[in-house]
């Protein structure tokens, strides 16, 4: 019997087929541009006059169902994975859903990021008395920079249960399409925008050449919402200066999710970046499936179900593939970008809301033999022309270090240790499924595979192996 349940927030479509979904996506999509900047809009946060309808399945008999999932303080969990929450819903392998995912760094510009967009003021709200998300990462409740500690800052959407997903099994997550969260506010009519971070957690912190040093400097990014301008553009920077949060605790840097900076307090510098044109390329930074290994985990330290590994390549049409390590698998995405770089050097990208459609496969552990998922147990992402292999410094680093003292990771991370776990995981793909010697492989891979930094900036540094499909036999 089916198991066809979500709980508040969702909304159920049934019997729908690619081209229909993809149709009904871009029905969203121009539904959205007509609403841009329009009023306060409730109900489906951001997305005011989207509508769906039933369509007929693909096949005869065979139902295929959509759901469609905002991002609200009662569908998002800020900053952690974990295996013991309740799921958000269930859906069948093969069904589709619309998920709307919010950049926890939107308060760094609350007039274009926040203002206006019920979703986000669900999530963002925080005064003296309250805050509508109190947990922020996976840290103790009673931490002095706040509840969860910042140990883990993404504001994640789900978690969503696949029914059949068993330890063991593979979890495909295809990303038919992605869609910009347009600015609510009637101020900034057709626009998104994104805030990029160089921080103290960036690469380059404790490398400054010009004073001042130890500086963190935010610079907003403004995106054409309606997706027709290919590039983003510098509106301003400024540099973080102590911020007070509503419940009276000072942040000298940045060190805790969601602090509303305070204006008053800065000084926005408009002259930055003049002429430069930044290629947008949305994508998630954060999606992955629950490990095993403890009930509750950060979710900056990627791992080997996925998580915060930050590749820009993930996104529209692109596949991931995600090892099962609990019953359902638990998906959840978050950490949403206009455009990065490899490496993400200073410590973020262009942090910027999205929408992305989804469809969600479970590959039974039995059937994996034989296929480009036999053995997996890294995230792996597929595109037209690709197959990306992630390698980390440590490929499990819960197993390695142990939930409680997981921290250890962030001290012994290198890219040395991520470039081997990159090579041997290559290695391993070509000898089990494409059945060449090791001789074979070692080959091959110096000469047509490329790697590339993933990531240095969270705490679990990862190297990527980039296997063109245009070198296997015809």
């Amino acid at each position: 019997m089916s198991d066809h349940t979500c709980g508040a927030g969702c909304q159920h479509f049934s019997h729908l087929n690619d081209a229909d979904l993809q149709g009904e996506f871009k029905e969203a999509r121009q539904s959205l541009r007509s609403s841009i900047g329009g009023n306060t809009t409730t109900g489906t946060a951001g997305l005011a006059g989207v509508t769906h309808r039933p369509l007929p399945s693909k096949k005869a008999g065979e139902q295929v169902s959509h759901y469609y999932v905002p991002a609200n303080n009662k569908t998002i969990h800020w900053g952690y994975f974990s295996k013991t929450m309740e799921p958000l819903l269930k859906l069948e392998s093969g069904d589709y859903a619309t998920i709307e995912t919010v950049t926890h760094h939107a308060n760094d510009d609350i007039e274009r990021m926040v203002k206006g967009d019920a979703g986000a003021e669900s999530i963002f709200q925080w005064d003296a008395k309250s805050k509508a998300v109190n947990r922020r990462g996976a840290g103790a409740m009673d931490d002095p920079l706040g509840a969860g500690g910042g140990l883990g800052v993404h504001v994640c959407t789900g978690p969503i249960y696949v029914n059949g997903a068993e330890p063991g099994d593979v979890l495909e997550v295809r990303i038919i399409d992605t869609m910009q969260r347009p600015s609510a506010n009637p101020d900034y009519r057709g626009k998104t925008f994104g805030s990029n971070v160089a921080s103290n957690w960036g690469y380059h912190y404790n490398n400054l050449i010009t004073e001042p040093k130890g500086r963190e400097v935010i610079t907003i990014y403004e995106v054409d919402a309606k997706g027709d301008q290919t590039w983003a553009k510098a509106v301003y920077n400024y540099r973080w200066t102590p911020q007070t949060d509503p419940f009276g605790t000072v942040h000298p840097i940045i060190d805790y999710p969601g602090v509303p900076v305070d204006r008053n307090t800065i000084k926005p510098n408009y002259d930055v970046l003049k002429g430069y044109e930044i290629p947008v390329r949305p994508h998630f930074g954060t999606i992955g499936v629950a490990p095993s290994e403890a009930d509750m985990v950060s979710s900056i330290v990627p791992n080997y179900t996925g998580g915060n590994f930050d590749n820009w390549r993930m996104g529209k049409g692109a596949t991931a593939f995600f090892p099962v390590a609990v019953a359902g698998g638990m998906f959840s995405v978050g950490d949403p970008h206009a455009s990065q770089g490899d490496a993400e050097l200073c410590g973020t990208a262009i942090e910027c809301s999205l929408t992305g459609l989804f469809q969600f496969i479970v590959h039974k552990k039995a059937d994996l033999a034989g296929t480009k998922l036999q053995g997996l147990d890294y995230p792996l992402l597929e595109t037209a022309s690709e197959l990306i292999v992630h390698g980390f410094s440590s490929p499990n680093y819960l197993k390695e270090f142990g939930a409680d003292n997981a921290s250890e990771i962030f001290k012994k991370s290198s890219l040395d240790s991520a470039m081997t776990d990159a090579f041997n995981k290559t290695r391993r793909f070509f000898m089990d499924t494409r059945n060449l010697t090791e001789d074979e492989a070692i080959s091959l891979i110096s000469v047509s595979v490329d790697f590339g930094i993933t990531q240095v900036v969270d705490g679990n540094w990862g190297v990527h192996a980039i296997i063109k499909k245009a070198i296997f036999p015809k």
